[in-house]
């Protein structure tokens, strides 16, 4: 990591480390339902990525190993990667845990996960809110697509640019733009005495992150290297990042995905095609 960047990845690092026990005795990440064998993962992402049986994959920003762990337990041969100490044991404990002893777990920052890791994988994978704490969507293609086989692929399921852009105003369920939709040098800096789900206060407060527009994420891929496969913008959000969203109405999924969390969240239908909430990129390394 370089100098200039450093004082904003030790602030958020620090965040992280004091969230990892939060989030692993929250509801709101259910241990103890992925324990008993669910799994952290939506079905969108399970069909869009397809069959991952016998596959390398690498999950870049992993937290505490949930996601990764449910694409092992989906027969995929996982490693890790996250900047918090704190995270990377934890999902260590966790994978011991479930019996999953293949499973790998490394400690560095996104940009120097060359030299951490190194090697090739078939699938690299980024889940929701990662990107926002990378300042530098460029170099993380790159990073991207020097870790991916040929032939290998990239899967990333995220909160929408747009979203990361929105505050609201809850007397009028009003929608608006008010944070930087495009990667700006500076980060966009905030204070939150609490983590996203359920649990005590923060002492780590502040927290830096940058936001990525969507063509600058997809020129980024294709100026690494890599082939576009898809560019899916949802309607649907993986949790309720708005007050006033009603819950998505169950529907019927693949086989299997009922071991997979299913609960999402959209704007009322007066507003629901004002604008995209999640997104989804695949962009595959040619042979």
């Amino acid at each position: 990591m370089d100098s200039e960047h450093e004082h904003f990845y030790a602030t958020n690092r620090a965040r992280w480390d004091e969230s990892v026990d939060i989030h692993a005795a929250s509801k709101g990440y259910d241990v103890p339902g992925f324990l008993r064998g669910e799994r952290s993962l939506y079905p969108l992402e399970v069909a869009e990525v397809g069959d991952v049986t016998g596959k390398t994959l690498l999950h870049l920003q992993c937290h505490f190993g949930m996601d990764t762990l449910s694409w092992a337990r989906l027969g995929a041969k996982v490693t890790g990667l996250d900047f918090s100490g704190e995270a990377v044991e934890r999902a260590r404990r966790l994978a011991a845990e479930i019996g999953v002893e293949s499973a790998r777990f490394v400690q560095a920052n996104v940009y120097d996960a060359p030299a951490a890791i190194g090697g090739q994988f078939d699938i690299v994978y980024t889940g929701i809110g990662a990107l926002c704490w990378l300042h530098d969507i460029r170099g993380w293609a790159r990073i991207v697509a020097g870790f991916l086989k040929p032939g290998g692929f990239l899967y990333l399921y995220e909160g929408h640019p747009v979203l990361w852009s929105l505050e609201y105003e809850v007397e009028n369920q009003a929608l608006v733009l008010a944070e930087p939709y495009f990667e700006s040098t500076r980060p966009s800096e905030f204070e939150s005495e609490f983590t996203y789900v359920d649990g005590p206060a923060l002492k780590a407060r502040r927290t830096y992150e940058w936001n990525h527009g969507v063509g600058e994420i997809v020129t980024a891929l294709i100026d690494a290297g890599l082939h576009l496969d898809f560019l899916h913008e949802h309607r649907e959000v993986a949790w309720q990042a708005l007050p006033w969203m009603v819950p998505v109405e169950d529907r019927d999924h693949a086989d299997g995905a009922r071991h997979d969390r299913r609960t999402q969240w959209q704007l009322p239908e007066a507003q629901r095609e004002l604008c995209p909430l999640m997104h989804s990129v695949k962009a595959t390394k040619p042979a």
